[in-house]
């Protein structure tokens, strides 16, 4: 593992991250039960995702598309969300807003049919980039901003890749070629107490400047890193392929991975401003 050394905060203007609201934003997802495409939780999750982008840009919509999640098919919806949309220089911010039908990596045998709470998987990135939302309307950043929720990502079954991420996979698949952002960056899973960033080798190769970036200044944030490298399914893949170097921000050593006990006293208003930080000292740092 690799213990960045911690230093002053990045200076480069960015707004601050609202911990506690973001914390709010986590449990209020997770209050509406688990966000299962199909179900009265989902309906009301997108609902409330897309009022609280409202509060910040008028640049609000939803993606539909039809697909088959967890066995049955199901109309899904991402979220997108453009801020400052006459900069033609751009990054594309990425996390999943569905959450897990079953936990089948529970310890209990009994409880893998339940769903998942999603409040790590899921939930949290959907915070984080929901307060990174309050902050760029506060201050104009010097890139353009696209906020993508996808939906759809958490309904795979094992062995068979091509039933995860259909969210991504279609917002890549039907992507104008208009749309050039010059770097993605997608949250996944990083409200763990125990905060610690998986080093993904998909996100090394596909965008390296951007993961020098990201190093330096989780030396300066005092977030650690592992060491080794692992290589993550994840919805950044889909924009990799599309030609769009991204990079996954993952905490994926998280003991309560589709478990019932992914649930908001495993998470952390801490983690949450780390990242949030982090994200905003890459966008005002352009």
């Amino acid at each position: 593992m690799l213990s960045c050394v911690e230093s002053s905060a990045p200076v480069t203007g960015a707004p601050p991250f609202d911990s506690s609201r973001a914390f709010g934003y986590l449990e209020r997802q997770v209050s509406f039960g688990p966000r299962v495409p199909g179900t009265k939780a989902h309906d009301e999750a997108l609902a409330w995702i897309m009022a609280a982008l409202r509060e910040n840009t008028t640049f609000v919509g939803t993606q539909p598309f039809r697909d088959v999640f967890s066995g049955s098919e199901q109309d899904m919806q991402n979220i997108m969300a453009s801020f400052y949309p006459e900069n033609t220089r751009r990054i594309l911010l990425c996390a999943h807003w569905d959450s897990r039908p079953h936990a089948d990596q529970d310890p209990d045998t009994m409880k893998r049919e339940d769903p998942v709470p999603g409040a790590n998987d899921g939930a949290s990135g959907v915070a984080v980039l929901l307060e990174v939302a309050n902050a760029l309307k506060l201050k104009k950043p010097p890139v353009g901003v696209d906020i993508v929720f996808f939906d759809g990502e958490d309904g795979g079954s094992e062995n068979k890749p091509e039933t995860w991420l259909l969210g991504s996979r279609y917002f890549a698949r039907t992507m104008p070629s208009s749309f050039k952002p010059s770097e993605a960056i997608l949250l996944d899973m990083i409200g763990d107490k125990n905060l610690s960033l998986s080093r993904d080798y998909n996100s090394l190769q596909s965008a390296p400047e951007l993961w020098s970036k990201i190093v330096k200044v989780c030396g300066q944030l005092n977030i650690t890193i592992e060491s080794s490298e692992i290589g993550i399914l994840d919805d950044h893949v889909p924009l990799i392929e599309r030609g769009i170097p991204s990079v996954d921000l993952i905490d994926f050593n998280y003991p309560s991975w589709h478990t019932v006990s992914d649930t908001p006293d495993k998470c952390s208003a801490s983690s949450l401003e780390k990242i949030g930080t982090l994200v905003l000292n890459i966008i005002y740092g352009k």
